[in-house]
C-alpha cells in the first residue's frame, strides 16, 4: 500500500479576484517546474486541505489547491450569490490562466469529482489527465439516497440527529426544509441546522468512524459554509442543464486518460454512479477498493490515487 508523500509547505499562495465579489484563495506545492496538477475539494463548501497535496510526488508535480467560492479562506464566507457549478468551472480556468499553466492533471473526489467532470467536459483542451474518487454526479437519485431515504437505513441512529431540526410535517423534502432554514434570518437556527447537516455527512464518510472528523464538521465556520453551499447546490440540481448531464456527456472525455477510484462500501456516493460512469468511459481505468467507504484518507483509496499520480508523472 502506498502512503502519502511527506507534508511540505506551499511555495506560493495568493488570492485571485474571479468577479462577482468573490476572491478565491489558492496554494501551490511541490516543484514549480513539475507536472501541473489541480486537486478539487469536496462539498461543495468543504474547503481545501493541505493533506491532499500528499497525493502527489512533490519532486515531480506542481500541485495547486484552492478554496472554492464561499469556503475555506476564500471570501466572502458562506456566500451563495454567484455561486454555481459554472462559476466554479470558470474559476478553475481563470486560475489555470493566472498561473500560466498550459494543461494540468485534474483530480477530485466526491463533489470534487463532479466539478472535475464538469470542468473537463467544458475545457477538455486544458486537461492532461483525470483522476476521480468517490464518484458523485449530483443526479436527483444520488441526492435522495443520502439526504432523504436510503442511507438512513444503514445509519438510523445518526439519521435521527439529521432529522431533529426539521418538524415532522416538513420531512417529506428534507433538502428544501433545510434550505429554508440555512438561508433564513435566524442565526441560531442557521447554525443549528448547519451543524446537523454537516455532522450527518461527517459521521458517515468512512468505513470506520473518525471522531476527529466529526469534531471538524461540527465547527461553526466550517459547518455554515459546508451546509449552506451544499444545500444551495442540491436544491438547484447542481445548476446542470438536465439531470444526469455529466454521465450523458462523458464521451467528451474519450481522449483524456482517466482513472476512477471507488470504495466498495461508500455510503455517501454509492458505487452505482461510479459503475455507470465507467460504462460511459470504457477507456478509463476503474479501480474498486474492496474495504473502503468514501473518504480520501482511507488506506486503499489513498494508495490507489498515489499509484495513479505516480504513473501519470512517469509518463
Amino acid at each position: 500500500m502506498r502512503t502519502p508523500y511527506a507534508p511540505t509547505a506551499p511555495f506560493a499562495s495568493g488570492m485571485l479576484d474571479v468577479g462577482d465579489g468573490h476572491r478565491i484563495a489558492y496554494f501551490q506545492y511541490g516543484n514549480p517546474n513539475g507536472k501541473p496538477a489541480v486537486y478539487l475539494h469536496g462539498g461543495p463548501g468543504a474547503g481545501s486541505s493541505a493533506s491532499t497535496a500528499g497525493l502527489f510526488n512533490p519532486e515531480k508535480y506542481h500541485i495547486v489547491l484552492f478554496d472554492q467560492r464561499g469556503c475555506g479562506k476564500s471570501t466572502p464566507h458562506a456566500e451563495l450569490h454567484a455561486n454555481t457549478t459554472w462559476d466554479l468551472v470558470n474559476d478553475i480556468e481563470k486560475l489555470r490562466q493566472h498561473l500560466k499553466i498550459e494543461k494540468w492533471l485534474v483530480c477530485g473526489g466526491s463533489w470534487g469529482s463532479t466539478l472535475a467532470l464538469a470542468y473537463a467536459e467544458n475545457q477538455p483542451q486544458s486537461v492532461s489527465q483525470i483522476i476521480l474518487r468517490g464518484i458523485f454526479t449530483l443526479r436527483r437519485e444520488e441526492l435522495l439516497w443520502f439526504y432523504q431515504h436510503g442511507a438512513s437505513w444503514l445509519f438510523p441512529d445518526l439519521w435521527q440527529h439529521y432529522l431533529a431540526p426539521i418538524p415532522a410535517a416538513e420531512r417529506g423534502d428534507m433538502m428544501s426544509a433545510y434550505y429554508r432554514r440555512l438561508t433564513g434570518d435566524d442565526a441560531a437556527v442557521r447554525l443549528q441546522c448547519a451543524r446537523a447537516w454537516s455532522r450527518w455527512e461527517g459521521a458517515t464518510l468512512s468505513f470506520a468512524a473518525d471522531p476527529t472528523r466529526e469534531d471538524e464538521f461540527n465547527d461553526a465556520d466550517f459547518a455554515l459554509a459546508f451546509a449552506r453551499i451544499e444545500c444551495h447546490y442540491f436544491v438547484h440540481g447542481g445548476f446542470f442543464k438536465y439531470d444526469g448531464q455529466l454521465i450523458a456527456e462523458a464521451a467528451r472525455l474519450a481522449e483524456i486518460p482517466t482513472v476512477i477510484v471507488q470504495g466498495r462500501y461508500d455510503v455517501v456516493t454509492p458505487m452505482k454512479t461510479a459503475y455507470e460512469l465507467a460504462q460511459a468511459l470504457p477507456q478509463a481505468e476503474f479501480i474498486v477498493v474492496p474495504d473502503a467507504g468514501h473518504a480520501v484518507s482511507e488506506t486503499g483509496i489513498t494508495s490507489a490515487i498515489i499509484v495513479a499520480t505516480d504513473a501519470f508523472a512517469a509518463q
